[in-house]
């Protein structure tokens, strides 16, 4: 038997944080949307119906909050980054992407974001 993927989507994940390296930014939190990407091999999941066979992402997310409401980044690209190592450090975790936006960062853009990538290789 194959391989059965999963792709597990958290979309518009709202938190708070210090983001950005003006004075202002570095003194009042901002707004920020979080959206994952997370894919694993759920062959075993899909036989057990088990959470221990599953990429637990109530537990990943629990995470991903306390880290980016617990800390201050200057830029979009670390914060991304440091939610893309936690997430690989779920061992079932194969690939993943993550998009921030900071919303109203540009006076005429809606929001800016960032997306990193991981595969496990």
């Amino acid at each position: 038997m194959s391989a059965q993927m999963a792709t597990i989507h958290i979309k518009n994940l709202r938190l708070r944080t210090f983001i950005g390296f003006n004075e202002e930014e570095k003194t009042k939190k901002q707004d920020v949307i979080v959206n994952i990407r997370l894919c694993y091999d759920a062959s075993n999941a899909v036989v057990s119906d088990s959470v221990d066979d599953a990429c637990n992402y109530k537990v990943l997310t629990k995470k991903i909050i306390a880290l980016v409401e617990e800390r201050s980044f200057d830029l979009l690209e670390k914060m991304a980054g440091d939610i893309i190592s936690m997430i690989a450090s779920a061992e079932k975790v194969l690939e993943a992407s993550v998009e921030i936006d900071k919303p109203h960062a540009l006076r005429f853009a809606d929001s800016v974001s960032v997306e990193m990538n991981y595969q496990r290789l």
